[in-house]
């Protein structure tokens, strides 16, 4: 007797089963957190590194600041599109819990909102994280809102931009006189409004950064901002004290230069006296 497989049920086993499996953080997951357990976020670059925090954090950057971190650099406006998604591929081969969100370098997204489409959906096809972000405030509301109606969730950024240091002129803090708060309350309701499920605050005065906390319906994450923020984030080789500079903001909690260094000098003095490898670390022959 032949038995009828209705090809409905068929498809909805199969898509409960694809969603049983997605266990990651999602963008509205950490919208959902506004005035909530506060949101821990830190960056990583690598899969090793990602591995490591992927348990404790809710959300991973894979920042820009890989330009600076990673490869010396002075700022992080010559980080290319391509170093970002090299990245983003090793963070999320690393993590499977996090949010995995992927900075879009400059010159990537300011041109246009159709550009800034293009290239966002190429970082999330190429290396399936579940975010993007971008640095500005009102000048950026429309292109936002023309990514987030296209399925693209960004997480925005407001107070120092780091994207934009030739025409701030240093990494200065933000908004520490009064007459300055009016701008930046603008910039990040404007993110706000425009659909952002997120928003960074760098490097803004405490007061205004609670402010704009009380404000806006989107969660904040702060970066030398308020502990009124709901989340904060730091990069992962400043607080363990890998950078020889840190800004203000940083609190180290870790101090894992010395040891590394501690370690190839003891490699080194082990290879000059012929002390490594030693009978333990290479391979004899085998007895017939």
């Amino acid at each position: 007797m032949m038995t009828y497989c209705d090809p409905r049920s068929a498809y909805t086993s199969s898509i409960m089963s694809v969603q049983e499996q997605i266990k990651r953080i999602t963008a509205p997951d950490i919208r959902a957190r506004k005035g909530g357990e506060p949101i821990v976020s830190l960056t990583a670059y690598h899969a090793h590194t990602a591995r490591l925090v992927d348990k404790y954090c809710d959300a991973i950057l894979v920042g820009d600041s890989l330009g600076m971190v990673m490869h010396g650099l002075e700022t992080t406006v010559p980080v290319t599109l391509e170093m970002m998604i090299l990245q983003g591929h090793a963070v999320m081969r690393g993590s499977s819990r996090a949010l995995v969100v992927v900075d879009m370098p400059f010159g990537s997204y300011e041109a246009s909102k159709e550009q800034a489409f293009m290239n966002a959906a190429r970082v999330m096809k190429e290396t399936g994280c579940g975010a993007i972000k971008v640095e500005g405030g009102r000048r950026l509301a429309e292109t936002i809102a023309f990514l987030t109606e296209r399925g693209v969730p960004v997480m925005g950024h407001v107070g120092l931009t780091p994207q934009a240091i030739n025409t701030i002129g240093s990494f200065r803090a933000q908004g520490r006189e009064e007459k300055d708060w009016g701008p930046i309350e603008d910039d990040a309701k404007s993110v706000a409004d425009a659909g952002a499920f997120s928003l960074v605050i760098e490097a803004v005065a405490e007061p205004l950064a609670r402010r704009i906390t009380e404000q806006v319906p989107i969660p904040t994450i702060g970066i030398g901002a308020s502990a009124a923020c709901d989340g904060q984030i730091l990069v992962l080789e400043d607080m363990l004290g890998l950078s020889p500079r840190v800004p203000k903001f940083v609190r180290r909690y870790g101090d894992i230069g010395p040891g590394i260094e501690a370690a190839v000098q003891g490699y080194a003095d082990d290879v000059r006296k012929r002390a490594f490898p030693g009978p333990d670390e290479v391979y004899g022959m085998k007895k017939k």
